[in-house]
């Protein structure tokens, strides 16, 4: 079994790298879902479609804290907490079943596209934002560049979601956020993830079983999110 595992967690790894997508299931005991992971820099009109149509839910991308930080982007719900409207204020504060918050952050377009919702426009979006998640992770641009070339490139809203990973990553929340965040650490790329839950035609959450047939007939990693933190915490 741990041998199966290993080969998984190896393929998933490579996977990633590659620009190939990887599908990744949370827990039982959270959303209960598959997300489909693509390695943001990697994003092309084609995987896009693939998202929109193999997965079915919101496409965002996953961005370690430390890049949140430099942007500036906050968590949604932080601005609807601190909100003059009443309304926000009081649909912020209600829980969710799965967590404690979510990890949504601001929604953006690149200024290059049109309406930014095409398979086109939010690869635009998408690939830009992973090439300056990966310039500023490899030090090619400082803190400052990096801000001021997401304030010259982008405007909100629009029509990528932003995720915001948890400061302490896994050993604070494990949401599928969390565990693209912490594949890309492990892949040893820059943390910046493009993600799709995978629903299924009935109306739910595409199951496990079904996703492992999907995965098999592609040919696509497929692992748990234990898989992903018990290899996490040995090396982080």
């Amino acid at each position: 079994m741990k041998i199966v595992i290993k080969l998984s967690l190896d393929k998933a790894i490579e996977s990633l790298r590659d620009g190939k997508p990887v599908l990744v299931h949370d827990s039982e005991s959270r959303e209960n879902e598959i997300d489909i992971f693509i390695l943001a820099s990697k994003m092309t009109p084609d995987k896009i479609r693939l998202m929109r149509k193999d997965g079915g839910g919101l496409i965002c991308v996953a961005i370690h804290s430390r890049i949140a930080n430099v942007l500036d982007i906050p968590l949604i719900q932080e601005l609807y907490i601190y909100s003059s409207y009443d309304t926000l204020r009081k649909l912020s504060s209600k829980d969710i079943p799965y967590d404690r918050r979510s990890s949504f952050s601001i929604t953006v377009n690149h200024v290059n596209t049109v309406t930014g919702i095409t398979d086109v426009d939010r690869s635009i979006t998408i690939k830009r934002i992973g090439e300056l998640c990966r310039e500023y992770w490899y030090k090619k641009i400082n803190d400052e560049r990096l801000h001021e070339m997401f304030l010259k490139e982008f405007r909100s809203p629009g029509h990528v979601h932003l995720l915001r990973g948890a400061e302490g990553l896994l050993s604070e929340r494990k949401g599928h956020t969390e565990l693209a965040i912490a594949l890309a650490l492990l892949a040893n790329v820059e943390p910046c993830v493009a993600l799709v839950e995978m629903l299924s035609d009935n109306g739910k959450a595409l199951s496990y079983e079904e996703a492992r047939k999907y995965a098999e007939r592609n040919g696509l990693a497929i692992l748990t999110g234990k898989e992903i933190e018990k290899e996490f915490r040995k090396i982080f």
